[in-house]
């Protein structure tokens, strides 16, 4: 294609700029080859003319077309190069707000410096299950391509997140691991929260506040996540790279230490930390040094709350987390140590507090500590001698040893954090996130930045080789031919750093050198590698550093501290008196270092070597680096890569602000253009023959149009393009540039088409417009030129007014400025005249002071001249007169020296001595007097000196102050004259206003009182249309108040509903998660061994014996008790019967034989004599009757006594008295009545009763006997078990044997209350049950006694007895023991298709309640518990198995509301059984009340219906999107625009696309298995309702994050497919189920992409039709909404800002995303069934035969 089709006029392209990198400019015209330069236009305005190097003839780059701006894909630009790559960046970072976006394999995340709602549980939900290309760019979609891809290929995945300190690196890392945890659940318990809680501990430990980023990470890290077979999560490992250990004795203005120590500080206020001294952090050097100890929005105290609950999730306890605090505040107090100079060469530490307090956290002796702070040893080869340190090394050592505490405490916490994420279970696969420094460069760099850009030389390579793969790849897949394509290789300047000789390597020889230094080092790289690679190089003015040239740029280096920071000394000694330390933890820390010593020992020992022993093994810092690299490249060589790239915007820290230079910076450093540079050396443009045909179908004509697709767009091509493109299998592929041209000829195309619709449409439009306003301008001239003339006439007066005005305004101006001048000059005049007079005076003034000055000072002079003279006179007499006395003094010692002389001398000295002692103490005593007082009188000379200075100055001040106002006198005179002037004009106004307002007043108060009358007319008026408001308002807020109580209390129950059904599901699962940890806790306390205290377990032992006690004799008083009530209500009810008996016995007998009755009796043989005699009969066969109960009553109420005597003697008595009897020749006159039967009838059932009670305590005796044998087996066990804890126990401290006793005790208390509170239950149930049996038997009683009084039988009546039909009760008959087999039959086996299609709906749930029917009859609660419970585990069981299974759980879910409604229905509550007939009145439960069952049953519905959600819509996942949003089901409204490498999923083939047609047929299944299995229609309703409500919100949550799919033909699919829903909802009579008020939010979206979307008033509308969705859901459509063709518009940022403003007052959620995962709250209406039950038949073919109809 040539250059001048594409460079023609209007064309667009990029001019390079120093501030913004790149800027945008137009061709003004065309481009022709050999031009020199291009006239340009840029987008403000500015036309400029761009030179062309005639050399290179090398022409600036295109500008891709809008529509390709904002895309997803960097590759799927059409012209790839770096202003297009920043370009797009910018436009969707700073215009959609979007921070990710895809370059290939790569994906680049601009940190926005604000929070996002991106990255909530719904989002996640949304992203899991998708392939890469389907939704948009995010850290979500490449963690689920790594898990997807781990468990496809079977093959370990890395996610290598890079980037510069701020750009976003740690939180990026920190989300994908949230992502695994979230999506992934484990085997293990809790195993993703503790992944998870590692996170803060590192960034307390890890993460400091620096000037580019308030949370940055000092060190590198590669967590490995590891998974089972199941790819759930089974723990995590951690390894780290290059922790910053100077941050902890050194900070930068600005910058902060680790968080770790501010968090410290933040909580020194709690108990637990008092012990360790802490104060605020500005206190301690190591955090005082950047004078920045808060970050904004940062709660310290409370982060350290956090730290501390992530430590205990990791398992590390209380105990070992003030160990680490308390090393951490040591270092504190160390950075405080203050070392004092002695000499140039000595220091010392005396008395210091901060080191007292080191020593003692520390627990080492603070001598030998301070000693060895100041002192270093030094060793030869034959002696050992100790050496003092000046100052500063000593400081530098106590730096060291802090930097060496904290980095071994690091590598503890890190191996800690690793064991306690270390699982048992094995790890099969992993994904390896690594978060590590991105390429630095700074004004100084050091060792730390060449270790970091050394590491990203390696992973740069490994990223250039993967990428280079991947095209190769896709270029074989398709069977493409490609060439060999150049890219950088960066294996030279790795060479240059690790080969042999390099720098490292020189640098470790160094270090081994005795007296190696920087510059001798830096001397060497110089001699080695300055000539012999091209990327090493030598600073032209310094001799201590080098230059590097990496592959992002060329880095200075300074040598300065290479050495040292490699070494990482510290001074032995220290380290010996910190290894002589009672901490435990401490001693830990240097574990390492001991065994290493001890491994070095042996190794040199067994060579045999004598001094190699004393060698030092350890590595240097760059060795070690260096192995751990290679040790990583291998684990991420070993992988499938995938790459974020974290970009920082700006170094402001501005959200949502993006700095060109910085941008374009890291781009060139991460790799970014490099892959763009090997995408656009290929064929980076890539369509399939579908979208390409869809897509350019506007430029083929209607003859180009073949049945086979791919022969079409070949031949388009040929016409178009000539040999820049490629065919592969399945694609076509583009080289750089040629989409933009196929673009460029599609919108001509249109635009063509456009042009001469709107040329025939306007010349239509211009014609009716212009005919209209020819017949306006003739009426419109008429009244213009009337109007006109008016408005001249009314100019000219106006003119002529204004003249005369003018006149007289100048003249009055002209005057006042005269006045004003004449007055300036008046003042002025009288100023310069006083100012001269003033100044005369002061010059008198000041000769006169001068006279006298000079008078004092000669006399001064004078004076001192005189006092000098005198001086030198009294010199030389003194000088004389010592001369003298020296002559003198020797003519006395020549005297003295005789004995006589001496002892004259020595008489009265004594005297002498003491009277001149006591002179002077005298003269000392005055002399403090006079000092005293010359004191005093200092100080009262000082004050008045003051008190007049003050003066001096107060009568300055006054002085000025009173010249200010004689200044200003004259002024303020001119001033008053005005005044005065104006005031009596003033006056004179005021005197004609006085008046005009006596005229206007007494006019307006005759208005006044005419409108007061009518005033008071409308005031009573008013009144009472207020009355009427009132009365009004008051009925409506009534109204609204109950109106509003209504919907309250509708809310609360949902809301309870609703919390109540989901506690019910997490009470399930924590039920089963309970087994679990009960089955694990049972295998760990039959392993552990626990130490009891043997005082407290025998007070808790004597205790429990003693509860247990009180607890039988509890128990035999209640069983007594109730006994003994039972008796009594018996008997009282026998003879309160056989009292009535009586009465109407005597009462018959005294109506029959009455004398004074009028009545005569009736005749022996007539109907009314065997009617009474009949009743005579029956009554005394009913009293026989009721004697034997009372003599049966009476032998039951002596059995207490019987029980005394034994059997034997019971039975001898027994045959004793019967001979007696038998003998008896009378035994008919005993026998007259029948009482002697009856008494052996008596004795005879009172043996019976005392066998049967004899038996049964026997059977009881037995019964207590196995209890008492199990009881004693089981103190056994306990005894032994005590004797081993107890020999345990010996061998561990107090504390913890009472702890472990304690524990102990309380979980066999805790066992044995739980035990005693289920049979307690059991005895409440036992007691309601007997109750209602009781209840029900006084009923029976009651009812017999009734139908036999009622009861008479005509005489001479013949009764024929006919045999009835055999009629069913409604019930089935199974033996004890079946209930399994039932269940298997019915519940576990049965297949519910054919039920479902041949059998009565419910017919499962019938069975159950029939057998439940039989069990009642009987009278048997064990089996009705028995077979309910079962039941329920039954159904629990084929949920849990089958639960994937719609037809199952649907089936089942009809059958448990039928069984719960049946056990309603039959219950016999009056609620229930006024819906009976009847016949299902008579088969109401008789025995058992079964609300309980009820209510367990309701619970498992609910727990059924949650799953069939879950299926459901895991079954909708899949075809909810497909069908929605991405299958056109209106052809030809959408347009596919070119994608990048992430390709969309559904774009490859229509073969197999999910339609509308399908969703539609899943739910008619869904509707008519549900309708088939007999459910309700109620719940039938709320399952829809669910099912749109899950439509609704998958398709709203990926709208949400598909920017593809936001634009207005999209809106236009929605609506017509939400249509289609709405109608299968009518054809199905469903309307009222409320399914389509929850598409609402859907609905408004679609609007919300088709409305206009430009003026305020567009945005007005928006915000009053989109009230089903939040203010983030419409910003993010907004921002989103993208235009398929050039003719459409994107959203401008204003028109947003707009929308935002009006919504800021709408109270609603944040949350961007809805809830999918939310169910709504099922309620179970009561629904009874027309079936009878006993026209229920059982099929043979559910094998069922052991049950019997009844």
């Amino acid at each position: 294609m040539a250059a001048a089709e594409l460079y023609s006029k209007y064309a667009r392209v990029w001019l390079p700029d120093a501030a913004e990198v790149w800027k945008s400019a137009e061709l003004t015209k065309d481009y022709t080859p050999g031009d020199q330069t291009l006239s340009l236009q840029l987008e403000d305005g500015t036309k400029v003319e761009h030179k062309i190097d005639p050399r290179t003839n090398n022409l600036p780059p295109l500008r891709n077309p809008d529509i390709l701006v904002g895309e997803n894909d960097l590759t799927a630009l059409s012209y790839l190069h770096e202003p297009a790559v920043l370009h797009n960046l910018k436009v969707r970072f700073i215009d959609s707000r979007l921070i990710y976006t895809y370059c290939g394999i790569v994906l680049v995340a601009i940190n926005p410096y604000e929070r996002v709602p991106i990255y909530d549980a719904g989002i996640i939900n949304a992203y899991s299950g998708q392939n890469m290309g389907d939704m948009d760019p995010h850290i979500f979609a490449v963690a689920e391509e790594a898990y997807k891809q781990m468990a496809r290929d079977e093959r370990n995945q890395s996610i290598i997140v890079s980037g510069e300190s701020g750009a976003g690196k740690t939180v990026s890392a920190k989300y994908a691991m949230r992502y695994f945890a979230t999506v992934s659940s484990s085997g293990e318990a809790n195993v993703e929260e503790r992944v998870l809680a590692s996170s803060p501990i590192m960034e307390a430990l890890g993460n400091a506040k620096t000037t580019r980023n308030d949370n940055s990470s000092r060190f590198g890290k590669y967590i490995e996540i590891g998974f089972d077979t199941k790819y759930c999560i089974t723990g995590a490992n951690m390894r780290t790279y290059l922790l910053e250990k100077s941050r902890v004795v050194f900070q930068a203005h600005g910058e902060r230490n680790y968080h770790i120590f501010y968090q410290l500080c933040a909580s020194s206020h709690l108990p637990e930390f008092k012990a360790f001294k802490l104060d605020c952090a500005d206190d301690f050097h190591c955090t005082n040094q950047g004078q920045s100890p808060v970050i904004d929005g940062v709660d310290d105290a409370k982060e350290m709350c956090n730290t501390r609950r992530s430590f205990s999730l990791l398992g590390i306890g209380e105990s070992d987390q003030m160990e680490i605090y308390q090393i951490l505040s040591a270092i504190l107090h160390l950075s405080n140590v203050e070392v004092k100079d002695q000499s140039a060469d000595r220091c010392s530490i005396k008395d210091d507090v901060h080191l007292m307090v080191f020593c003692d956290l520390m627990g080492v002796p603070c001598e030998e500590m301070a000693h060895w702070l100041c002192h270093r040893k030094l060793k030869t080869t034959t002696e050992t001698f100790v050496k003092p340190v000046p100052k500063m090394n000593a400081i530098y050592g106590r730096d060291a040893l802090a930097k060496h505490i904290y980095a071994r405490l690091f590598s503890w916490i890190v191996d800690s954090i690793n064991s306690a994420l270390k699982s048992t279970v094995k790890q099969h696969s992993f994904i390896g996130v690594l978060d590590i420094y991105g390429f630095e460069t700074f004004d100084i760099n050091s060792f730390e930045q060449f270790c970091i850009n050394y590491a990203n030389e390696k992973l740069q390579q490994q990223f250039n080789l993967h990428v280079f793969k991947l095209e190769q790849e896709e270029y074989m897949k398709e069977e493409i031919p490609w060439t060999l394509i150049d890219f950088y290789d960066n294996q030279p300047c790795i060479n240059l750093i690790e080969a042999k000789l390099g720098v490292l390597d020189l640098l470790d020889e160094e270090c081994k050198m005795p007296k190696g230094s920087d510059e001798t080092w830096a001397q060497k790289l110089y001699n080695t590698l300055l000539k012999q690679n091209a990327h090493f190089e030598k600073p032209r003015l310094s001799n201590r550093a080098f230059i590097i040239h990496h592959f992002a740029d060329k880095v200075e280096y300074q040598c300065v501290g290479f050495l040292e920071k490699n070494k990482d000394t510290v001074n032995e000694e220290q380290i010996n008196v910190l290894k002589k330390s009672k901490f435990d933890l401490l001693l830990k820390l240097f574990e390492d270092d001991e065994q290493a010593a001890n491994s070095s020992n042996k190794l040199t020992s067994s060579i045999g070597r004598a001094g190699s022993a004393k060698k030092d093994t350890k590595k240097t810092v760059g060795l070690q680096f260096r192995q751990s690299l290679h040790l990583l490249m291998e684990t991420l060589n070993a992988t499938t890569p995938h790459y974020v790239r974290c970009i920082k915007p700006n170094d402001h820290k501005a959200p949502f602000t993006l700095d060109p230079v910085r941008a374009v910076q890291q781009l060139r450093a991460c790799g970014i253009l490099e892959t763009i540079r090997i995408s656009a050396a290929g064929f980076p443009s890539r369509w399939t023959y579908q979208e390409f045909f869809s897509r350019y179908r506007v430029l083929m004509k209607q003859k180009d149009l073949l049945p086979d697709r791919k022969q079409t767009c070949k031949n388009l091509l040929e016409k178009l393009i000539k040999g820049k493109y490629q065919f592969g299998k399945n694609k076509i592929f583009f080289r750089a540039g040629q989409v933009a041209f196929l673009e460029k000829l599609r919108s001509d195309k249109l635009r063509m088409a456009c042009v001469c619709i709107q040329k025939t449409i306007r010349c239509w439009l211009a014609r009716k417009k212009y005919l209209r306003m020819r017949e306006s301008a003739i009426t419109i001239q008429k009244h213009v030129r009337g109007h006109q003339a008016r408005c001249y006439a009314k100019f000219l007066r106006q003119t002529r007014a204004a003249i005369i005005i003018q006149r007289n305004v100048r003249m009055w101006s002209k005057r006042k400025l005269y006045q004003q001048q004449r007055s300036a000059a008046i003042t002025i005049q009288c100023l310069w005249r006083a100012h001269m007079a003033r100044k005369q005076y002061h010059k008198l003034m000041y000769e006169k002071k001068a006279m006298v000055i000079q008078k004092w000072v000669k006399g001064w002079l004078a004076r001192q001249h005189y006092k000098r003279i005198l001086a030198a006179i009294i010199l030389l007499q003194s000088c004389v007169r010592r001369m003298r006395a020296k002559r003198e003094l020797k003519k006395l010692k020549v005297e003295a020296r005789s004995v006589a002389h001496f002892k004259k001398l020595n008489i009265g000295m004594e005297n002498k001595i003491m009277q001149l002692q006591h002179k002077i103490n005298e003269q000392q005593k005055e002399n403090r007097e006079l000092s005293e007082k010359l004191s005093v009188t200092e100080k009262a000379q000082t004050m008045e000196i003051e008190r007049q200075s003050s003066e001096i100055e107060n009568l300055r001040r006054s002085e000025q102050e009173a010249r200010a106002k004689a200044e200003r006198l004259p002024s303020l005179l001119e001033q008053l004259s005005f005044l005065q002037h104006e005031l009596e004009n003033t006056r004179r106004e005021k005197e004609d206003l006085e008046e005009q307002t006596k005229v206007y007043k007494e006019q307006t108060e005759q208005v006044v009182d005419e409108l007061n009358t009518k005033n008071n007319l409308l005031k009573n008026d008013v009144d009472e249309l207020n009355k009427q408001i009132i009365e009004q308002a008051q009925q409506r807020t009534e109204i609204q108040t109950n109106v509003e109580n209504t919907k309250q209390l509708e809310q609360d129950l949902t809301e309870e509903r609703s919390r109540y059904q989901s506690l019910l599901s997490e009470h399930l699962h924590l039920e089963e998660r309970h087994r679990d940890l009960k089955e694990q806790m049972d295998l760990n306390t039959d392993e552990t061994q626990t130490a009891v205290d043997l005082p407290v377990l025998l007070k808790l032992q004597r205790r429990v014996k003693e509860l247990e006690q009180e607890k039988q004799s509890l128990w035999q008083q209640l069983d007594k008790r109730e006994e003994d009530q039972q008796e009594k209500a018996k008997r009282q009810e026998l003879e309160s019967e056989n009292k009535k008996l009586k009465q109407d016995l005597n009462e018959l007998r005294k109506s029959l034989t009455n004398e004074n009755s009028d009545l005569v009796p009736p005749a022996p043989g007539s109907l009314p004599y065997k009617v009474l005699l009949e009743q005579l009969n029956s009554s005394m066969e009913e009293l026989e009757m009721r004697k034997e109960e009372v003599l049966l009553l009476r032998s039951h109420l002596v059995r207490q006594e019987a029980l005394k005597h034994k059997l034997e003697c019971l039975k001898m008595n027994f045959h004793v008295v019967m001979l007696q009897l038998l003998r008896s020749t009378d035994i008919h006159t005993l026998n007259e009545d029948g009482e002697l039967w009856l008494a052996y009838e008596g004795l005879k059932e009172t043996n019976r009763l005392l066998e049967y009670q004899m038996h049964e305590q026997e059977r009881v005796q037995n019964e207590r006997y196995m209890k008492l044998v199990e009881e004693m087996n089981k103190l056994k066990d306990e005894k032994e078990q005590q004797q081993k804890m107890l020999a345990q126990s010996l061998l561990l401290p107090e504390d913890a044997r009472i702890e472990a006793s304690l524990k102990l005790e309380i979980t066999r208390l805790t066992r044995e209350n739980l035990e005693l509170l289920e049979q307690q239950e059991k005895q409440d149930k036992t007691i309601r049950k007997l109750k209602k049996q009781l209840k029900f038997y006084m009923k029976k009683v009651e009812d017999f006694e009734g139908k036999h009084k009622e009861l008479s039988f005509p005489p001479g009546r013949a009764v024929n007895i006919t045999r009835k039909e055999k009629e069913y009760q409604g019930m089935l008959e199974y033996k004890q023991g079946d209930e399994s087999r039932l269940l298997k039959n019915l519940v576990i086996d049965l297949k519910p298709r054919g039920v479902a299609i041949s059998f009565t709906p419910g017919l499962p749930a019938y069975i159950i309640f029939m057998c439940v029917r039989y069990a009642d009859i009987v009278n048997d609660d064990q089996r009705v518990s028995a077979l309910l419970n079962s039941t329920i585990s039954s159904i629990k069981g084929v949920i849990k198995r089958r639960g994937n299974d719609f037809e199952v759980v649907s089936f089942w879910l009809a059958n448990t509301c039928r069984l719960m409604h049946c056990l309603k229905q039959y219950s016999g509550d009056e609620v229930f059984i006024v819906h009976n007939t009847a016949k299902q009145n008579e088969h109401c439960l008789t025995n058992f009340e079964l609300s309980e069952y009820q209510q367990v049953f309701g619970d498992l519905a609910i727990q059924i219906y949650r799953q069939l959600i879950k299926c459901m819509e895991d079954i909708l996942q899949h075809l909810i999107v497909s069908s929605m949003l991405e299958n056109e089901t209106i052809q030809g409204v959408l347009g596919s625009k070119p994608t990048g490498l992430r390709k969309r999923s559904t774009s490859f083939s229509e073969e197999g696309a999910v339609t509308m047609e399908v969703l539609l047929q899943r739910l008619g299944l869904f509707h008519t298995t549900m309708s088939q299995h007999g459910m309700d229609s109620d719940l039938i309703k709320q399952v829809v309702k669910q099912q749109f409500y899950i439509i609704c919100a998958v398709t709203l949550n990926h709208l949400l994050l598909r920017k593809d799919m936001c634009s207005w033909g999209k809106g236009l699919q929605i609506r017509y497919n939400v249509w289609q829903l709405e109608e299968w909802l009518a054809e199905r009579e469903l309307t009222d189920s409320g399914a389509k008020e929850t598409l609402e939010p859907l609905i408004q979206a679609a609007q919300l992409l088709q409305i206009k979307k430009k003026t305020e008033a567009d945005a007005q509308a928006i915000c009053n039709m989109c009230t089903g969705l939040t203010t983030a859901q419409i910003v993010k459509v907004l921002t989103l909404y993208t235009p398929v063709i050039e003719f459409e518009e994107r959203v401008s940022p204003s028109f947003i800002t707009t929308i935002k403003n009006l919504l800021k007052d709408r109270a609603e959620s944040s949350t961007l995303m809805m809830d999918a995962k939310k169910i709504f709250t099922v309620t179970l209406p009561f629904t009874p069934s027309s079936v009878a039950l006993d026209t229920i038949q059982i099929p043979s073919s559910l094998n069922l035969g052991f049950l019997t109809r009844i």
